[in-house]
């Protein structure tokens, strides 16, 4: 029986391009039947088309299932060559919900983006040791507040600077003889407002007797502003009718959920299992990596922004970038909140140890420029920004940190002096050296350093214990 041609078919077509074929039902199927006036042999044309194609589909298919078993069995002998080879790239880092990412708790893997190490991290997200959260009477804590410097991953656990000092103050005669336990609460991309959220949600379940707060000042403080890190994933401090405030709006970002979908869990679980996938996966950040340096020599610096002013009689032969801009008073309204901000925190911070009973240091550690064991080079380099004083942000953290009455230690003039007197590189490995953060050598004149610092402001810190 003949039925009715469907009427969608033709409905928005011209005239001239009106499909040459009715549909014919018969019960629950349909065949295509010629209109009259147009050729019976388009059907069979068109069934030859699709036998052909179904015939090359045929011999195909067993193609594709070859390649695809090649690829597989691919896999799988690259799984176990890199297993045997000891590859490993873990993923250390998870979502939270209160600083955007925090240490995964027993993770452990080795670490080769910059040094050479195996990292464990312990069971509660801590690159360190397991610590009972129940301290020990004869025992003074201290905790160490900061980013990638403390998480040290570029070195062993026991080559950090927070484990050299913790061992060198165990002769300490102003702790009284008692014992000195150090707890890193370092995360790599900290900057100080995830740092004082650290300190609320995580520092006090061990009861310390001193925190110091570690600062990297060449990205510390634009790590405080938005408008200089340039990521909404993360939370912010913020200034509103004069009050410092938590901006933690990053939890409705699209990006934050989308890194909870089920896609990204399921990569994220290939990552950890997979040492293929997380080859894949450091090809592509290291690709990138050139890519973006390839653009960097081919782009041209960018004519300076009417409102960056170079330090007074010093002329600049380059636009600085963000993290030289560390170096120069504020360029910009985002360099000035970011510091306002930045200092607003400390004194945050600062208080709130107090109320705690504990004491509280601030210790600025160094930028590769700063130590850089060369004196012609570090002029060259503040000449190219248009900079006066290579210690301008230790300087400057120093003078708000006494104003509000704060312990403070600059390592950096130290560091630099140990540098030039030997002709030591304190950061960087390989062909890196003199950049990157502090190599073996850098993490354990930092720590006998600040060891020797801190023993000597016992008797004015007074913690309690």
């Amino acid at each position: 029986m003949k039925g009715r041609a469907h009427p969608g078919l033709n409905t928005f077509l011209p005239a001239k391009q009106k499909t040459h074929f009715s549909f014919v039902v018969f019960h629950s199927s349909f065949v295509i039947e010629p209109r009259q006036g147009y050729s019976k042999t388009a059907p069979q044309s068109i069934t030859i088309a699709l036998m052909k194609v179904g015939a090359r589909g045929k011999k195909l298919f067993p193609k594709l299932l070859l390649l695809l078993f090649g690829i597989i069995a691919g896999a799988l002998i690259a799984e176990v060559a890199l297993r045997v080879l000891g590859y490993s790239y873990p993923e250390f880092y998870q979502l939270d919900y209160s600083r955007g990412y925090t240490l995964r708790p027993g993770m452990e893997g080795w670490y080769r983006k910059e040094g050479d190490s195996y990292v464990r991290i312990n069971s509660d997200g801590l690159r360190d040791r397991e610590h009972s959260k129940n301290k020990p009477l004869d025992t003074i804590r201290i905790a160490v507040l900061g980013d990638s410097y403390p998480e040290a991953l570029q070195v062993t656990q026991e080559q950090a600077f927070w484990a050299v000092m913790e061992k060198q103050l165990q002769d300490c005669g102003s702790f009284g003889g008692k014992k000195v336990e150090v707890l890193n609460f370092g995360v790599s991309g900290y900057g100080t407002a995830q740092e004082l959220i650290t300190l609320r949600k995580q520092v006090w379940q061990y009861s310390p007797n001193i925190v110091l707060l570690a600062v990297t000042t060449n990205n510390d403080i634009s790590d405080n502003s938005l408008a200089l890190k340039k990521t909404g994933e993360v939370p912010y401090f913020v200034y509103r009718d004069g009050a410092l405030v938590l901006d933690d709006s990053f939890r409705t970002s699209r990006a934050f959920r989308l890194r909870q979908s089920f896609l990204n869990r399921f990569g994220r679980w290939l990552k950890d299992h997979s040492r293929v996938v997380q080859a894949l996966n450091e090809g592509h950040h290291g690709l990138k990596i050139l890519l973006g340096s390839w653009r960097d020599r081919l782009k041209k610096s960018p004519p300076p922004p009417a409102q960056t002013q170079p330090a007074a009689g010093i002329p600049r032969t380059e636009e600085p970038g963000i993290d030289n801009q560390i170096y120069l008073e504020p360029i910009n309204q985002a360099w000035s909140d970011a510091w306002n901000v930045t200092a607003g925190i400390v004194k945050a911070m600062a208080a709130e140890v107090k109320n705690h009973g504990a004491s509280f240091v601030v210790v600025t550690l160094s930028n590769p420029p700063q130590v850089f064991p060369n004196e012609d080079f570090r002029r060259e380099f503040l000449k190219r920004i248009g900079a006066g004083d290579i210690f301008y942000p230790d300087n400057r953290i120093k003078a708000l940190s006494e104003q509000a009455v704060i312990p403070v230690i600059n390592l950096a003039p130290d560091l630099q002096k140990y540098a030039d007197q030997r002709n030591a590189f304190l950061h960087g490995v390989g062909a890196n050296i003199g950049n990157g953060h502090w190599n073996a050598l850098g993490h354990r004149v930092a720590g006998e350093l600040l060891a020797g610092k801190l023993c000597e402001q016992m008797g004015s810190l007074k913690p309690k214990t």
